[in-house]
């Protein structure tokens, strides 16, 4: 097994490379390089310099990766009988997979490697920017990434931005972050004596100028937060100020229990935007639903309790424990085993309660809390068989509270009343109707019918007194009819 001697080519011209990586190739007898398209090897062709490129295997494949792994393999299986020189661009371990490759067969046993220096194409970037890397930067990968990597505080350079394809799709990637219309570079051939800088919006990175394999993406800092809205960190530092002894005495002074109200109320927004089928209002709605979470998790930080990253921690670990079918190696059929397996997992990591309908009350909703002691009664064989008793108690209920009414005290009617609501809930439950879904949709059409009304008082006196009951009932039922006929279209 001979030695893989890997070679970087530097990211200018020739007049950079350090010499002995200029002798190095020189004395090559078989020089292989990933791709013939660099400065270097067209001054190194002039000087008589022969070497075998791989730019044919790229045709080969729709993707980089099986190109670079078909590279790293044809360079093993050659060592095993010949002496390989291998030349890449910029330095071999700065943004080159098919180092990475064979590195990776290197630990396995199946190569061996040498690796000498070439200037990276970082140094002939800094310089060409004139920026300072201490300020913090990202290099990645412009046919791997992914907008949630990136970060806005931080210098970005984008390598293998190599084409208008390519730059198309980075350009898609930024705009998910970043506005329209932010200032980006396009640096060409960092530090040689082609080397061009052109800054753009945005919007124009695709189609404002040729790219090619020696060309680099370079996106600033955002420091205004304005810039940064879409950034996770931007609106958590929003809710920190607001919470902030400099910041907003409302906010300052809301606890866990003080916001209650107020998630309760936003879910019930969201909701309702969601059965309306609005999509921006559903956007606005979850940030409101949002905004809740975070000013929740601040408090938590602020009393030193707990934070967003153990909120975080929490449910992403629940979420991959409680899917073994996705994060493990469980077979499900479908969704029934899906629910099933849920239930297991969740019963092993809860302790063993005291009463069933422990953990089943919900502040939030007296129906929902009687609808869930119900459903967990009935697993355990105690409910009717099917609707047709709870039909019955609803009569029976329905009696007694009609008695209670003509001749009962006040406390004997508010009893009789809870059993009757608790009957209808269980009725629901046997057709699988959501008793709060039904009273929030009854709540909605009350108030758009009687809308209606005011609106045909409006158009009329303007003073309801001055209508009879029997009047507004015929608005009302004009109100029922329109609705019907919307409903129809």
């Amino acid at each position: 097994m001979n030695t893989i001697h890997i070679i970087g080519l530097g990211a200018g011209d020739l007049d950079q490379l350090p010499l002995g990586v200029y002798k190095s190739l020189k004395k090559a007898e078989r020089l292989y390089v990933r791709t013939a398209d660099h400065p270097v090897l067209a001054e190194l062709a002039e000087e008589g310099v022969t070497f075998t490129s791989f730019d044919a295997v790229y045709e080969k494949h729709d993707a980089f990766e099986p190109v670079y792994a078909e590279i790293a393999a044809t360079l093993i299986k050659m060592a095993k009988d010949e002496k390989v020189v291998y030349a890449v661009p910029g330095h071999p371990l700065v943004a080159e997979q098919t180092v990475q490759n064979l590195i990776e067969a290197e630990k396995n046993g199946d190569c061996r490697l040498s690796i000498e220096g070439g200037h990276s194409f970082l140094d002939a970037l800094f310089g060409a920017l004139r920026i300072d890397p201490i300020e913090g930067f990202q290099l990645v990968d412009g046919t791997e990434m992914k907008s949630g990597q990136l970060n806005m505080t931080q210098h970005l350079l984008i390598a293998q931005v190599y084409d208008s394809f390519s730059a198309s799709e980075v350009k898609l990637t930024l705009m998910e972050k970043y506005p329209d219309d932010y200032p980006v570079t396009i640096v060409t051939a960092a530090g040689s004596a082609a080397e061009s800088l052109r800054t753009v919006p945005l919007y124009e990175l695709d189609r404002s100028t040729e790219v090619n394999n020696l060309t680099t993406v370079y996106v600033p800092p955002a420091k205004d937060h304005m810039q940064r809205l879409r950034e996770w960190q931007t609106f958590r530092d929003i809710v920190a100020v607001l919470r902030s002894p400099d910041g907003c005495p409302w906010d300052r002074e809301q606890t866990h229990e003080s916001l209650s109200p107020y998630l309760i109320e936003e879910a019930h927004e969201l909701l309702q935007a969601i059965r309306e089928e609005d999509d921006e209002a559903v956007a606005e709605e979850l940030g409101d639903v949002l905004l809740q979470i975070f000013l929740h998790a601040q408090i938590g930080q602020d009393n030193g309790y707990f934070q967003l990253e153990d909120v975080l921690e929490a449910v992403s670990a629940k979420m991959i424990r409680r899917h073994p079918h996705v994060f493990g190696d469980v077979q499900v059929s479908g969704s029934d085993d899906v629910l099933a397996n849920w239930q297991a997992i969740k019963a092993e990591e809860k302790p063993t309660s005291a009463s069933l309908l422990e953990g089943q009350e919900r502040f939030s909703s007296s129906l929902m809390t009687s609808y869930n002691y119900q459903k967990k009664a009935a697993k355990v064989g105690f409910s009717w068989p099917d609707a047709e008793g709870a039909w019955e108690k609803f009569q029976e209920e329905l009696q007694e509270f009609q008695a209670e009414v003509a001749k009962g005290s006040k406390d004997r009617q508010l009893d009789e009343l809870g059993d009757l609501l608790f009957t209808l809930v269980n009725i629901a439950r046997f057709f699988d109707l959501s008793p709060e879904e039904a009273m929030l949709h009854a709540n909605r059409k009350f108030q758009q019918r009687f809308g209606y009304v005011e609106k045909r008082v409006n158009e009329g006196t303007g003073d309801f007194g001055d209508y009879t009951l029997e009047q507004l009932d015929e608005f009302w039922n004009e109100a029922k009819h329109l609705a019907r006929k919307e409903e129809d279209k």
